[in-house]
C-alpha cells in the first residue's frame, strides 16, 4: 500500500478536520455507486478509504508518523496484513489487540454528502406483485364473448374483455394493473381466473353446444316441426315421427365459435319424452289397447 499522505493527496502536518474534508471531496467523485462498472475507479476508492481509515485514528496516526508501523498497518518487519476499513486487518499495537480502522465505515462518511444519517442504497429495481383476481362471467358471455366489471384491490373498476368461447379456469392477464413496481421497476400484472356461471339448459364441450330437450309423447310418435333454443336465439327443428329418449338431433353451424379458426361448432341435441307429470286413464286405456295388439321387446339386447 502507497503512504496515505500520498494517496489522499495531504501532507503530513494536515488537521483532523482538512483529512475529512478531503475524504470527503475523493469519497463522492470516486465513490462505486457513481462509478458503476469501472473497476479502476472502484480500487482507488478503495485505496482512499483505507488511507483515511489509518489516518483518521491518531494512535494508529501516530505510530505510522513515529515509523513504527506500514501504510496498511501492520508491524514494521511483517509483510502487509492487509486492511479493511470495517476490521479484519492487522491487530493495532501488534498481532492482537483491536482492528485497523475499527468502527470507520466509509459509507458514513459519504451519507454526509448528501444530507440525512447514513446513506440509503437505492432498491434494486424489480417488477411489482401480480394480482390474482377470480371473476364470475354468465354462461353466454363465456361462449360470445363480452364485458364484465371488475374492481381491482385498489379500487379502481375495469371492464375486462371476456374473449369468446373462454373456458373454465383460464386466466386473463391485464398487464400492468398489480402492485406497484420497485425502484422505479414496472407494475405487476392482474391475474384474472375465469368461473363460469351454469346455465339452466345449456352446457358446452369445446366448441359444441348440448341441450336436453323435453318432448311430448304427440311429438315422439308423430313427429312435430317444434322450436327449440340456441346460443343466438330460438330456431325450428324437425322431431322425426318414433322418436325415442335419447335420440341425438344435430344443429350444425349452432355451436360455440373456435378462437383461433372463428368456425362454430354444432349444436347436439339430445331428445328427453316426458309423460304427463299426473297419471292419465285416457293415455292409459290407449297405451293398455296398443300393447294388447302390439308386442315391443326393448331388452332383447341385454339378454
Amino acid at each position: 500500500m502507497k503512504d496515505p499522505y500520498s494517496v489522499l493527496g495531504v501532507s503530513n502536518t494536515s488537521t483532523d478536520a482538512e483529512l475529512k474534508k478531503t475524504y470527503r471531496t475523493l469519497a463522492k467523485k470516486l465513490h462505486p455507486d457513481s462509478n458503476a462498472g469501472d473497476e479502476k475507479i472502484a480500487e482507488r476508492f478503495k485505496e482512499v478509504s483505507a488511507a483515511y481509515a489509518l489516518l483518521r485514528d491518531k494512535d494508529l496516526r501516530a505510530r505510522y508518523d513515529r515509523g513504527e508501523i506500514n501504510p496498511d498497518g501492520s508491524e514494521k518487519g511483517f509483510a502487509g496484513g492487509g486492511f479493511h476499513p470495517q476490521g479484519g486487518g492487522m491487530g493495532r499495537g501488534g498481532m492482537g489487540g483491536g482492528r485497523f480502522g475499527e468502527g470507520f465505515d466509509p459509507e458514513e462518511i459519504f451519507a454526509s454528502i448528501f444530507g440525512g444519517g447514513r446513506r440509503q442504497r437505492q432498491p434494486r429495481r424489480q417488477k411489482g406483485q401480480n394480482k390474482n383476481y377470480r371473476l364470475s362471467v354468465d354462461f353466454l358471455d363465456a361462449v360470445k364473448g363480452g364485458k364484465k366489471p371488475l374492481t381491482l384491490g385498489n379500487g379502481k373498476t375495469l371492464n375486462v374483455t371476456i374473449p369468446e368461447n373462454v373456458k373454465e379456469g383460464q386466466k386473463i392477464r391485464l398487464k400492468g394493473q398489480g402492485d406497484e413496481g420497485i425502484g422505479g421497476g414496472p407494475a405487476g400484472d392482474a391475474i384474472i381466473e375465469i368461473i363460469i356461471k351454469k346455465h339452466a339448459f345449456f352446457s358446452c364441450d369445446d366448441n359444441d353446444i348440448h341441450l336436453d330437450l323435453p318432448i311430448t309423447l304427440e311429438e315422439a310418435v308423430l313427429g312435430k316441426k317444434v322450436n327449440i333454443p340456441t346460443i343466438d336465439g330460438k330456431v325450428a327443428m324437425t322431431i322425426p315421427k318414433g322418436s325415442s329418449s335419447g335420440r341425438m338431433m344435430r344443429l350444425k353451424g349452432k355451436g360455440a365459435p373456435d378462437p383461433k379458426s372463428k368456425t362454430r361448432g354444432d349444436q347436439f341435441v339430445k331428445l328427453q319424452i316426458m309423460l304427463p307429470a299426473e297419471p292419465d286413464e285416457d293415455l292409459e286405456k290407449a297405451i293398455k289397447k296398443w300393447t294388447k295388439e302390439k308386442t315391443q321387446d326393448v331388452r332383447s339386447h341385454m339378454k
